[in-house]
């Protein structure tokens, strides 16, 4: 059996923190706010999967309510998210996603994000895709106010 999930997720800007994408730090003078690390890409990518298995979101298990996950590295949440896909008896697929933003150039990091990503998620970085684009200088990642990441996943039950 195959399943298909979306996830979505943004974060503003912030002078307060680093810019972690997909577990990488990319050199910029802005991070992201958030309670955890703020990786934007992490976060889509975990509702991605719990969409695909008909759960809640990244709130349901990571409540930034909980002050355990103040400064959290969001890796940690993908890992939570894999074992949980596993108990249900379902392994990814492939994963796809879309970083929006106009600031800072993805395109040179999107090779070494696949490489940290893989092992966390235990499939080979080919069957993660990535992709930047801008807006533009439409909305809020176009007047370069923060970051967006849309991610689809599809898993299937382990044979």
């Amino acid at each position: 059996m195959y399943k298909i999930g979306y996830g979505f997720d943004a974060h503003k800007f912030s002078q307060d923190s680093k810019l972690i994408i997909g577990g990488v730090e990319i050199p910029f003078e802005f991070g992201l706010k958030g309670h955890s690390d703020a990786d934007v890409l992490s976060h889509a990518l975990c509702d991605a999967l719990l969409g695909a298995l008909g759960e809640g979101d990244i709130g349901t298990y990571f409540p930034d309510s909980d002050p355990k996950y103040k400064g959290m590295s969001s890796l940690l949440f993908l890992e939570e998210t894999i074992n949980l896909l596993k108990e249900r008896g379902f392994e990814i697929e492939n994963l796809d996603s879309v970083i929006v933003c106009e600031k800072p150039k993805i395109a040179p990091h999107i090779q070494n994000i696949k490489e940290i990503l893989a092992p966390v998620l235990g499939i080979s970085s080919k069957s993660i895709g990535i992709k930047a684009t801008t807006t533009d200088q439409m909305g809020f990642t176009g007047r370069g106010e923060g970051i967006a990441v849309h991610a689809v996943a599809l898993i299937k039950t382990i044979n």
